[in-house]
């Protein structure tokens, strides 16, 4: 019994908590025994699409659990970026605290949840709330108000769900994500009909919403590992209720959606690379 009790110890002992990482180096430890490589990488490691700043429509964040580019006129997000391991998911529930996000600027408008109410759209996650479960704090971080969109519920609710699933099921397969999600144009069509903006103005409805997925086996130096055979899942959909439940529908290439845009999506990763895996339509598994 003593030696059990003397194992068993040890083996418990073994785990670490993880810190949050932020928007530009790599931190953190081991999340757990059963995947001693996982860890908190930078979430912005890929790049700033936009080069974001101080500009009021190309505003940089980088908050512990995603970095984005905010622009105070439309009340969105341009593009939110994120890393996703094993090493940020747990057992912690959704905490629906949908909020202003207070950290803005004084003279930026603070979107509130009631903005979206009666609209016809869902408040649609940039960073999704699954993605975020090691923490209470790192979950709740998801319900700001800046990491959100007005998205078509048929859009949020079944394609969305169904890319964010398959990104998790790849996670669990041994592989790391980098996301980065944006929207563009104007106008979608929710459940109460096609709009432009919502609260008066301030919240602009976008016409298209985009994903690209760049996806690694479990390693270190992530960048200097994505190479021209590296996979990446380039998705472009409409924001609308007519729109199919399949999001391999809607793949496409990252030249396309950096020429709807003007976005460098993956600044960081070498020009070479670049114009090889930016060019192609991903052809593998959707579930």
């Amino acid at each position: 019994m003593y030696l059990s009790l003397v194992g068993w110890m040890l083996v418990s002992c073994s785990q670490e908590n993880v810190a949050p990482g932020d928007g530009t180096q790599k931190i953190g430890k081991i999340s757990e025994t059963a995947n001693a490589t996982a860890t908190q990488d930078g979430n912005r490691a890929m790049g700033n699409p936009s080069s974001a700043g101080t500009s009021y429509s190309n505003y940089l964040i980088d908050k512990a659990q995603y970095s984005m580019s905010y622009n105070s006129y439309r009340g969105t997000p341009n593009w939110v970026s994120w890393h996703l391991s094993s090493a940020w998911l747990g057992s912690t529930p959704r905490q629906d605290d949908f909020r202003a996000d207070n950290s803005l600027p004084s003279n930026f408008y603070r979107v509130t949840p009631s903005d979206y109410t009666g609209s016809g759209f869902d408040r649609g996650h940039n960073c999704p709330s699954a993605d975020r479960t090691l923490t209470v704090t790192d979950n709740s971080a998801t319900f700001l108000m800046s990491n959100m969109i007005p998205q078509a519920p048929t859009n949020n609710q079944q394609t969305w769900a169904n890319l964010e699933n398959y990104c998790r099921k790849l996670v669990s397969e041994g592989n790391e994500l980098y996301v980065i999600m944006g929207s563009y144009g104007t106008g979608g069509t929710g459940s109460a009909g096609y709009k432009t903006t919502l609260a008066g103005g301030k919240v602009t409805v976008p016409n298209r919403i985009w994903k690209v997925i760049v996806v690694l086996p479990v390693g270190t130096s992530d960048v200097s590992r994505v190479t021209s055979s590296t996979r990446v899942i380039a998705v472009d959909t409409p924001n609308s209720t007519s729109i199919s439940t399949s999001w391999g529908t809607y793949r496409t290439t990252v030249d396309a959606i950096e020429s709807k845009t003007g976005y460098n999506i993956l600044s960081n990763v070498s020009s070479t690379v670049q114009s090889v895996i930016e060019s192609k339509v991903d052809s593998g598994p959707t579930s």
